[in-house]
C-alpha cells in the first residue's frame, strides 16, 4: 500500500494525528505576538537544545550528505560539516543575541545601521526562508520517493508535508515548533545510526566496503567536487554567514537566561554534527550495496538504503522521523519569516499603531505567503545540493556587516550597504560571466566585501553617537539587569521571562560556579575584541573562554572519531 507495508503506514498515520493534536494543544499557550514569534523567551536549556537541533536538522541534510557521499565518499559530510568549526563560536555569539533583546535579525540592522539596511535584510531574510523551506520540502519528497520505490512521487509528498506543518504551525507558533523539535530530535538521532548495522550486516562486514570501494571513498577530502580548497572556502563562508541566518535571533535568544542560550545553540548543533556522521557513512555504504545511481539520481541513496535495509515498521518510523524534521523546521522558519515582515515592514510602514492582536493575525496571514514562496523553490530547485549552495551565499552577503557592526563602532550604514551590494555583484559576475563554481565565488566576494566595508566606513560619516551608545549599552547589560536599561530610558523590544545571572548562580554547585561564573564577569569577547589589550582579565571573560575551548575540543574529538571509524576494516 503506497509502496510501504501496512504496519509502516499505521506508524506514519499515528504520528501525523499526534502532530495535529500537538498543534492545537499549544494553540492555548499563544496569547500574544511575543508568544507566537519568540515564545516570550521562556525556554530553558533542554528546550533550547531541542530548538537548535530541530531547527538545524531537516530532511534535506541526510539527503544531500548521503547523496554527495554516494559519489565523493566521506568527504560529502562537508555539505553539513561546513559549520563544524563555527560551532564553538556559537557559545560566545549567543549572549549577543540575547542581550540585544531584539525579536528579529532585521531589528539588529535597524538599530545598528538604520532603516535602509533593515529593509534590505528583511527582503533577503524572507528570500532565505523561502529558499530554505523549499530545499527542505524537496529533500523530504526525494527521501520518501526513494523509501516507497517511487510509488509516492516527490510532488504529492511536498504538498502533504506543507499542509501538515502549516496547520500546527499557525496554531502553535514557535512553541509548537520547539516541542516538535524535541520529539523529532530523538527520532532523528536514532534513525541516523539505525541503518548502519543493517548495512554492515548486508555487506558482510566493514572489510567488504574497503575491498569493494576506491580508497578515496573513506577520506574526508575528495579528489573531485569536495576538494580541500572547496572545504576551506565553505567553512570560512559558513562562519561569516551563520550569524545572520534569520532564525538565529530566536534560536540564540529565546532562552530565559544567557547560559540557556549558550548551551542550547552550541550543544544542540553539536548533536547535529554527530548525526551527520551517520548520514555520510550511509551514503558510502549505499554506493557499495546499490551501485548504479548517476549524479542526478544520487540523492535517492538515503531513501533507497532505508527501504532495502530497515525491517517492516521501522520504514514507517523513518518516514515519520524525516517528515517530523522537515515539518518542525518549516514551521519554525515560517514563524520567523512572518516575524520579519510583521515587525520590520508592516508595523513601521503600514500600521504604526497596530495592536498586538493585529500583529498576531498579520503574522499568521503572512505565514501563508512565505509557504507559497517555499513551494515555488521546492518545485524549481534542480537538486538539494544546488539549493544549499545558493542559500549559503545569501547569508554571507550581510555577515560581514554583522561581525564588524558588533566589534567596530566605526562601521556604518554606508559601508554595510556598499559592501553587501558589492558582494552580490562579484558573486553574480563570477558565477554567470566566468562560470566558476561556488568555492571560487566565495574566494572572490568575501575579500571584496571586507575591504569595501572597512574603507567606505572609514571615510564616510559615522553612525549617530546616541544610536551607538544605545546599541552598546544593550550589549554590555547582562540578562536579568534590565532595570539598568530602564534607568537610562533605553527601549527593550522584548524582555520576556528574563532570569538574572544571580538567580541562576544560586542554583549551581560550587564547582560549576568556579568554572562558569565569577563576580564582574559581564564582558563578551566578540564585542570587546578590538579593545581586549585594555579590557582583558580572566574573570571578565571566563565563561566565554572555557566554553569556546570546550567546543573546540569537541570539534577535534569529532574529527578524530570520524577518522577512526573510517579505517575500521581497512
Amino acid at each position: 500500500m503506497l509502496g510501504i507495508a501496512p504496519l509502516d503506514l499505521i506508524v506514519l498515520l499515528t504520528y501525523f494525528v499526534g502532530i495535529v493534536i500537538l498543534g492545537f494543544w499549544t494553540h492555548k499557550q499563544i496569547a500574544s505576538s511575543s508568544d507566537f514569534f519568540m515564545a516570550n523567551r521562556r525556554f530553558g536549556k533542554i528546550l533550547m537544545v531541542a530548538q537548535a537541533f530541530g531547527a538545524g536538522t531537516h530532511t534535506d541534510q541526510p539527503v544531500s550528505v548521503a547523496g554527495a557521499s554516494y559519489t565523493t565518499g566521506l568527504a560529502g559530510i562537508w555539505y553539513q560539516w561546513m559549520w563544524l568549526f563555527s560551532t564553538p563560536f556559537y557559545w560566545i555569539i549567543a549572549p549577543i543575541y540575547r542581550r540585544l533583546r531584539y525579536v528579529t535579525m532585521a531589528d539588529f540592522f535597524q538599530e545598528r545601521y538604520g532603516s535602509t539596511l533593515a529593509i534590505l535584510y528583511t527582503v533577503m531574510g524572507i528570500v532565505y526562508f523561502c529558499m530554505d523551506i523549499g530545499i527542505m520540502l524537496k529533500g523530504t519528497g526525494v527521501t520518501i520517493e526513494g523509501l516507497t520505490g517511487g510509488t509516492i512521487p516527490e510532488e504529492p509528498t511536498i504538498l502533504v508535508a506543507t499542509v501538515m506543518f502549516v496547520i500546527y504551525g499557525l496554531a502553535g507558533g514557535l512553541v509548537a515548533a520547539v516541542i516538535t523539535d524535541l520529539i523529532q530530535g530523538v527520532l532523528i538521532l536514532v534513525m541516523s545510526f539505525m541503518l548502519i548495522p543493517f548495512a554492515i550486516s548486508a555487506a558482510g562486514g566493514m572489510s567488504a566496503f574497503h575491498e569493494g570501494l576506491p580508497e578515496h571513498m573513506f577520506s574526508l577530502v575528495a579528489p573531485h567536487e569536495v576538494t580541500l580548497f572547496f572545504i576551506i572556502m565553505i567553512v570560512i563562508n559558513g562562519l561569516v554567514g551563520v550569524v545572520v541566518q534569520p532564525h538565529h535571533m530566536a534560536i540564540g535568544g529565546s532562552g530565559k537566561t544567557e547560559i540557556a542560550c549558550r548551551t542550547g545553540w552550541t550543544y544542540g548543533n553539536f548533536l547535529k554534527r554527530f548525526a551527520t556522521m551517520g548520514w555520510a557513512f550511509i551514503g558510502v555504504f549505499a554506493a557499495f550495496l546499490y551501485p548504479g545511481l548517476g549524479f542526478e539520481e544520487r540523492e535517492l541513496a538515503f531513501g533507497l538504503a532505508a527501504k532495502n535495509l530497515l525491517p517492516v515498521g521501522l520504514v514507517g518510523l523513518m518516514i515519520a522521523a524525516m517528515t517530523a524534521a522537515v515539518m518542525s523546521t518549516c514551521d519554525a522558519f515560517m514563524v520567523h519569516a512572518a516575524a520579519l515582515f510583521t515587525r520590520n515592514i508592516y508595523l513601521p510602514y503600514f500600521n504604526k499603531t497596530a495592536s498586538d492582536k493585529t500583529l498576531l493575525r498579520v503574522g499568521r496571514v503572512t505565514s501563508l505567503f512565505i509557504v507559497a514562496g517555499g513551494l515555488f523553490f521546492a518545485f524549481n530547485f534542480p537538486s538539494v545540493v544546488q539549493g544549499l549552495m545558493e542559500v549559503w551565499k545569501v547569508t554571507a552577503y550581510l555577515g560581514i556587516a554583522f561581525w564588524l557592526g558588533v566589534m567596530w563602532k566605526r562601521a556604518n550604514r554606508y559601508g554595510a550597504l556598499v559592501s553587501t551590494l558589492s558582494m552580490v555583484a562579484v558573486s553574480l559576475y563570477v558565477q554567470f560571466q566566468l562560470d566558476l563554481p561556488v568555492q571560487y565565488q566565495i574566494a572572490a566576494y568575501l575579500p571584496v566585501g571586507l575591504v569595501v566595508m572597512v574603507v567606505v566606513s572609514r571615510f564616510t560619516r559615522s553612525e549617530p553617537e546616541g544610536q551607538l551608545r544605545k546599541f552598546y549599552t544593550l550589549l554590555n547589560t547582562p540578562v536579568g539587569e534590565e532595570q539598568r536599561l530602564r534607568d537610562v530610558n533605553i527601549e527593550i523590544k522584548l524582555e520576556g521571562l528574563s532570569q538574572s545571572k544571580k538567580a541562576v548562580d544560586s542554583k549551581k554547585s560550587w564547582i560549576v560556579k568556579w568554572l562558569f561564573s565569577h563576580e564582574g564577569e559581564d564582558g563578551l569577547l566578540i564585542v570587546d575584541l578590538l579593545s581586549l589589550p585594555k579590557k582583558f582579565s580572566w574573570s571578565r571573560y571566563r565563561t566565554d573562554i572555557l566554553g569556546f575551548l570546550s567546543g573546540a575540543g569537541i570539534v577535534l574529538f569529532f574529527i578524530v572519531m570520524m577518522w577512526l571509524f573510517s579505517i575500521v576494516g581497512a
